[in-house]
């Protein structure tokens, strides 16, 4: 298992924070997303390390900003 946390930026509700966890929830391998709005940390514990990239794209997808990793 691997859990990494990552900075969103953009997310001011709960609506945001849903579809960064689904857009993310997505990728292959995710087992649990965690979003905290408040701080716009997004933990994400996979079976493998994800790519960054493909984490920078679903949260693209979603519509917000990557901005880095957390941890």
């Amino acid at each position: 298992m691997s859990t990494t946390t990552y900075t969103v930026s953009g997310m001011t509700c709960a609506h945001c924070a849903n579809s960064v966890s689904t857009e993310v929830g997505a990728l292959a391998g995710v087992n649990h997303v965690r979003v905290d709005l408040a701080t716009g940390q997004v933990t994400v514990t996979s079976e493998q390390p994800l790519d960054i990239e493909a984490v920078r794209g679903a949260v693209d997808e979603a519509g917000y900003e990557l901005s880095g990793v957390a941890q």
